[in-house]
């Protein structure tokens, strides 16, 4: 997704905690959705989840925000960002 004349700001970012098996990539997938995100997010074999977030600095910013808590019944108790090379990407995808 991209907004014309705004510039875009990408990260890639791991999350810990009960972040598996409570709907943690679908609702990140809803909200990077309404925010304008685009991106990825998948699951980790150590049971962290892994994403990539590109948009407008405020949309990621939400985004990254949003990942502080995740949905209702996660518990986040580490996330960590890092800030990358922007992609391009057209939507934001739950990877397998």
């Amino acid at each position: 997704m991209t907004t014309t004349g705004t510039p875009l700001v990408a990260v890639t970012g791991c999350v810990r905690g009960r972040v598996q098996g409570v709907g943690f990539r679908y609702s990140m997938q809803r909200t990077a959705d309404g925010l304008g995100v685009a991106g990825w997010v998948r699951n980790l074999p150590d049971r962290s989840v892994a994403f990539h977030a590109e948009g407008s600095r405020n949309a990621v910013d939400a985004l990254l925000s949003w990942s502080q808590s995740g949905p209702a019944f996660a518990r986040v108790d580490e996330v960590d960002v890092q800030p990358c090379d922007v992609r391009h990407l057209e939507s934001f995808e739950v990877l397998p």
